[in-house]
């Protein structure tokens, strides 16, 4: 199945990012899309050409980053590294939620999706990105606005990007047209954020917190703001912000420097530095709002309809760029880290709680520091409330040991070193810091983090975490308030001058990501026990090593009615081995800077890692111990039947997972019992519920061993010493029971319709789909394969997107799948669609004409050459990417295949298909009458809504 097909890929969570994470906000930022009008011609042009003419100013470099000006104001950090045959292009305007006015809620994040409309020079920017296998996006959050797009390091690639950025900065659309058919599109993304009671309850508490700053507003917006605001007043918020003297442009990859810093300034430097003024309306303040010292806690309480409880809790804190902030960082994960965090303790290891964790919001202006959990339905609330707020009120008396302070430093200075050898990630990342003040305030906090000691977050918990600052009680009167003073934000610049950072990161070897050169420098290995090594050594940015893992386990008839268990088996890895503690292999890991992430799909184990070479033996030595000698510690088992009980029922009324669990049933029919069956949400809970510990240790005893295995590995390391050592640890481990290929059958599906009723939620899922028998060895594969890119694939271009999202305005998310097996002969194809319930019919409609006309009139000439271009630069894309490469290569092995035997071959079938083909592929294949549809949503509510406000139309039009 399709990562897609996975019961909570579109549920937001409430348990939040890592605790202390240096960058909060991309994990939490808004997705979506924008556009605008050209400048007006006149007294400016005089300006743009003497900024064309004026040479870009070098300002300062630190750890291989370098900062220039350009003469309109213009920031451009350029970080090459040309080990890596991807750029990204990133542009930062600094206007986020934070600087919206009265009425302008959501403005930021609506210019985000009008911006990817269209431009003078770029009429169809989703076109543009598809044929170039551009990995984009757009992102909004509090304190910035960015655009972004990897593409493959060509000088036409480059120049492309640059080019379409500087476009759409001063010449975007922003037309009415757009605005009519995208607002419903932003609304639909709001109604998708109303399903989820974690992400209101959160939106909550923030508004409750800040009475007055804008950071208590959501950057998705008020809904009647969004529905409401006038065109001109959006073209009007464009032409203030977004200018170059207002912008951060980033450059990260692969990239001849002083020919790419000649090219930005052609494409950049010829746009005018703004003439602000107060007659012009388009002067930039600072924001002068300052929150009030908060003098009683608050409480917000949210109903509404679900199937978990939550709880949490907010404080005021210092901003990103203030010295206590790194403290406050690692106060939270001193609190919210899993499994050793105190409110862990506290509330998940006392089974009051189902998950607990802390975190902060680090922004330009004080943030906050927030700590939640969520509970089973019978799990009592006030008693949860009552013991996270003593908990974080003891941690005022009880100091932090220098075990807790050194535990969680560790793990966010490792985050800072596995970023910086991305330069991908490092060039979005940045941005982040530049709009908290500086974009060196990243390496500036990486060096406050390793200074701070358990006296320090001991200091910032007594000023800070204060009743009186939080907000989740009532108001209680008292004479004597003790009240949290938040420092003001420093002025970054400032702090940041003359400051040269560390010496930047080791680059790697220019490697030729081609399907002959990735097979050429791989090597297979067979083991003793029959496991087989994969390895492709190179050269890597900071000596990183990807790895993947896969042990095949049992057959059809071994592995009956034990799914379940292995799939616990595969959660219960990292939670501790005969030889160490949960809390032991997390410092273990974290000292070895690795990330080892291992799982079970019921019928094999799986793990992927990435770790720096001198730590890669060490780290496969502990990978071998947790996968050997699991100590299935029965609290940990006792805390991981409950957590995942807690997610399962969480998604009982949610449309998404409600669709999904019925959409799989239906795709794939299977007896239960069976090791790939999908059961009903109410049988996974059962499940869980009836399996003991003693199922564990059985499935273990039972299936573990490494004779049907397979280890690749991409990156810095020596081969001879791995394969020494894999034998070591590997080569002799089998299992007691052989394991088996399970067998595979096609079958049919019909045109059946199955609609489930989600009260009070405001967003329904919609899927559609249909299997037939290919394989992806079949001559047909590849038309089928450009066919589905056509359908439903690219970045908002494809004819599901066309319709339902440019069009009709319907949905936010919309796309189409297909996936066939190496063997068995056994495909399927879906869409899928997010949307309100009162447009079931549109989407409906929109589908079945979509795919009527697909089949009887076809592709175009033009959709072939744009889906083949895209494809194919996607393809590119994947063969840069060492873990994608590590997991391919896992697949090649099990399946006898080389990125030449396969690859390059479907590559060059695609290459040669012609409209005929994808034509015929298509009739072939897809069969509307064998076509199903799943659906879940708040239809009964939609048309008694619907009905209530046509009664209150004539009412009004008989008084009028």
């Amino acid at each position: 199945m399709p990562s897609f097909l996975s019961r909570s890929s579109f549920r937001v969570r409430w348990i939040a990012p890592a605790a202390g994470t240096l960058a909060t906000s991309l994990a939490l930022a808004t997705a979506a899309t924008a556009q605008q009008p050209a400048p007006a011609a006149g007294s400016a042009r005089p300006v743009a050409a003497a900024a064309a003419r004026s040479a870009p100013e070098k300002v300062t470099t630190v750890e291989g980053i370098t900062e220039y000006r350009l003469a309109n104001g213009l920031k451009v950090l350029l970080f090459p590294d040309p080990s890596r045959p991807t750029v990204t292009v990133n542009i930062t305007y600094l206007v986020g939620s934070r600087h919206e006015g009265y009425g302008e809620t959501g403005m930021a994040h609506l210019l985000e999706h009008l911006v990817f409309k269209g431009s003078t020079r770029h009429k169809d920017i989703p076109k543009e990105l598809s044929e170039r296998g551009a990995r984009p996006n757009g992102t909004t959050w509090y304190d910035r606005t960015n655009y972004f797009e990897t593409v493959a390091a060509t000088d036409d690639n480059l120049a492309w990007a640059l080019d379409l950025e500087a476009d759409r900065m001063v010449n975007s659309f922003i037309a009415k047209k757009d605005l009519d058919s995208e607002f419903s599109v932003v609304r639909n993304e709001f109604e998708i954020g109303e399903n989820s009671p974690g992400r209101v309850l959160l939106e909550r508490i923030m508004s409750t917190a800040f009475l007055w700053h804008n950071y208590g507003k959501s950057t998705i917006g008020a809904r009647s703001d969004v529905e409401g605001v006038p065109i001109e007043r959006l073209k009007a918020f464009y032409q203030k912000y977004y200018q170059p003297d207002n912008a951060v442009l980033v450059v990260a990859g692969k990239f001849d420097e002083a020919k790419t810093l000649r090219l930005i300034q052609q494409k950049f430097g010829t746009i005018p530095k703004p003439v602000r003024s107060l007659a012009k309306g388009n002067l930039l303040y600072p924001t002068y709002t300052r929150e009030p010292v908060q003098d009683g806690e608050r409480l917000v309480t949210l109903k509404r309809v679900g199937d978990e409880q939550l709880v949490g809790v907010a404080y005021h804190v210092p901003a990103l760029a203030h010295a206590d902030n790194p403290a406050v960082q690692v106060r939270a994960g001193v609190l919210g880290e899993r499994p050793n965090g105190r409110l862990y303790k506290a509330l998940v290891e006392s089974k009051l709680a189902a998950g607990a964790s802390a975190f902060t919001f680090d922004l330009k202006e004080p943030g906050l520091l927030l700590g939640q959990a969520n509970l089973r339905v019978e799990q009592n609330l006030d008693t949860a409330r009552a013991v996270m707020l003593r908990t974080i009120d003891e941690v005022v008396t009880n100091a932090p040991t220098d075990d807790e302070v050194n535990r969680v430093k560790a793990a966010l200075l490792k985050q800072v070193e596995q970023l910086l050898a991305d330069p991908d990630q490092v060039g979005l990342t940045l941005t982040e810091y530049e709009a908290s003040g500086d974009w060196r305030l990243f390496f500036l906090t990486r060096d406050r983090i390793e200074k701070v000691t358990a006296a320090d977050v001991q200091r910032v918990a007594k000023a800070y975490l204060k009743p009186d600052n939080r907000t989740v009680g009532l108001f209680v009167p008292t004479k004597a308030p003790d009240r949290a003073e938040i420092p003001e934000a420093l002025n970054a610049s400032e702090l940041m001058a003359g400051y040269k950072g560390r010496a930047a990161v080791a680059a790697g070897e220019t490697f030729d990501a081609t399907p002959a050169n990735l097979d050429k420098r791989t090597r297979r290995v067979k083991l003793p026990n029959g496991m087989w090594l994969t390895l492709l050594p190179k050269s890597t940015r900071g000596a990183n090593i990807y790895g993947d893992l896969v042990l095949r386990h049992g057959a059809l008839e071994s592995l009956q009615n034990r799914a379940v268990a292995g799939q616990l088996v595969g959660a219960m890895y990292n939670r501790g081995t005969t030889l160490r503690s949960r809390l032991a292999i997390k410092d273990t890991l974290d000292k070895l800077k690795a990330t080892v992430t291992l799982g079970n799909t019921g019928s094999s184990s799986t793990a992927s890692l990435q770790v720096k070479r001198e730590q890669l033996a060490p780290t496969l030595r502990l990978v071998a111990e947790m996968l050997q000698k699991p100590a299935f510690d029965s609290t940990e088992f006792e805390q991981l039947r409950t957590q995942q009980l807690a997610a399962i029922e969480a998604g009982k009324s949610e449309p998404q997972a409600i669709a999904v669990t019925a959409f799989q049933r239906r795709l794939r029919t299977l007896p239960k019992g069976h090791p790939e069956y999908t059961p009903t949400i109410e049988e996974s809970i059962e499940a869980l519920k009836s399996v003991t510990r003693a199922d564990l240790v059985k499935y273990h005893a039972d299936f573990a061993g490494a004779q049907a295995g397979d280890l690749a590995l991409v990156g810095d390391f020596d081969p001879d010493s791995v394969i020494t050592l894999a034998r070591e640890l590997f080569g002799t481990w089998t299992a007691k029971s052989p394991w088996k290929p399970l067998p595979r059958q096609f079958a049919a599906t019909d045109s059946a319709t199955q609609v489930f009723e989600t009260p009070d939620k405001q967003n329904a899922m919609f899927v559609a789909g249909q299997t037939f028998p290919l394989s992806d060895t079949d001559p047909d594969y590849a038309a089928m394969t450009i066919g589905a890119q056509i359908m439903g694939g690219g970045f908002l271009k494809s004819r599901m997107a066309d319709r339902m999202r440019q069009k009709d305005g319907v949905s936010y998310a919309v796309g189409s799948q297909f996936s066939a097996r190496p063997m068995d002969r056994e495909a399927f194809a879906l869409t899928f669609a997010l949307y309100a319930p009162q447009n079931v019919d549109k989407v409906v409609t929109g589908f079945r004409e979509e795919l009527a006309k697909l089949i009887a009139e076809g592709v175009t000439q033009e959709e072939l050459d744009q889906a083949r271009q895209g494809w194919l630069r996607e393809q590119q894309q994947q063969f840069a990417n060492d873990n994608e490469v590590a997991s391919t290569l896992v697949v090649h092995r099990r399946w006898e295949r080389s990125y030449t035997t396969y690859e390059a071959k479907l590559a060059d079938q695609i290459g040669k298909l012609t409209v005929a083909d994808v034509n015929a592929a298509l009739r072939k294949y897809l069969d509307p009458s064998k076509t199903f549809i799943v659906r879940a949503g708040d239809f009964v509510g939609a048309k008694k809504k619907a009905a209530e406000e046509e009664a209150k139309k004539k009412e009004a039009a008989k008084k009028g």
